[in-house]
């Protein structure tokens, strides 16, 4: 922004376009400034924003550091997964990408989000994916014993509960995200917004590629269970509380146990919508149904 000033009012500040290259830059500059300001405000918090986020030189060093102190234990180190997590984020500009992509859509699609440094400090759904990200990339690289064992304090601490073969694209929100669980040959698109006690999972005990498709721009509501190798097509709906067996056509909404579709397929929606961004869960069903998410 213009002249080194820094919106830190607790209204959504003027996001810069994405993919123009500065995003990473703009944003830490950003946490910084909020992290001061909470400084100054909230002396006891002075020393805890200090070593988080004020002493460190990037968003990478900062999240790093943050993700060690929160996942270490008596045999896994901070300072080990400190180096682990910065190496990796530090390797791959596509997975800080991601975590910028991560902390604007916490910061836009959720009311309670009240700073980017606030997602970053506590949102436990924003920490257990970008944790996933580098489990993930420990499994693509045959670390496996690493990445199961990383995956294993994901869980432990957060409550998310997402194997490290999983596959998620950027611009995730995972909105309270306890109970999350997502299965090993998942994959969930760009800009998907996915809420608490959610089930990605399978069917029985048999193997192979076993497990949802969710595509871009999904909305996936609060106790949904999608289980089997189906598909979500983009900007799709499922409703709070759905059992989804089967395939969902792009744009339609899918409600009930066992759920069946309302409007999309059969009636194709006008709106240009994008349901895991705009968080709306109730637009289509007041179409073509009374029910109510």
């Amino acid at each position: 922004m213009p002249g080194g000033e820094f919106n830190v009012s607790p209204s959504v500040p003027q996001l810069p376009a994405e993919s123009n290259g500065n995003d990473e830059a703009w944003l830490w500059a950003q946490i910084k400034a909020e992290a001061r300001r909470d400084a100054d405000s909230e002396p006891a918090l002075a020393s805890y924003l200090y070593s988080t986020i004020l002493s460190h030189s990037s968003l990478e060093r900062s999240l790093s550091f943050h993700l060690g102190n929160k996942l270490c234990s008596s045999t896994l180190l901070s300072t080990l997964l400190y180096d682990l997590f910065l190496n990796i984020l530090s390797s791959d500009s596509s997975l800080l990408a991601a975590v910028v992509a991560d902390l604007r859509a916490a910061r836009v699609r959720d009311p309670a989000c009240v700073s980017f440094s606030h997602c970053l400090l506590n949102y436990k759904g924003f920490l257990a994916c970008q944790s996933h990200r580098v489990a993930h990339k420990l499994w693509n690289q045959d670390r496996r014993p690493l990445a199961l064992a990383l995956h294993s304090r994901i869980s432990d601490v957060f409550a998310v509960d997402i194997h490290p073969a999983a596959r998620i694209g950027k611009g995730i929100l995972f909105d309270h995200a306890t109970g999350v669980v997502i299965g090993e040959t998942a994959t969930i698109g760009d800009n998907c917004s996915i809420l608490h006690h959610v089930t990605l999972g399978g069917t029985g005990k048999a193997g192979g590629d076993r497990h949802p498709k969710v595509g871009d721009g999904v909305l996936i509501g609060a106790g949904a269970t999608i289980l089997g190798n189906v598909r979500i097509g983009d900007g799709a709906k499922i409703g709070a509380g759905s059992v989804v067996l089967i395939d969902v056509p792009p744009r339609t909404t899918a409600v009930g146990n066992p759920a069946r579709l309302v409007g999309g397929k059969e009636k194709p929606s006008q709106n240009a919508d994008v349901p895991g961004e705009s968080m709306d869960h109730t637009s289509f069903i007041s179409e073509w149904s009374d029910y109510i998410i």
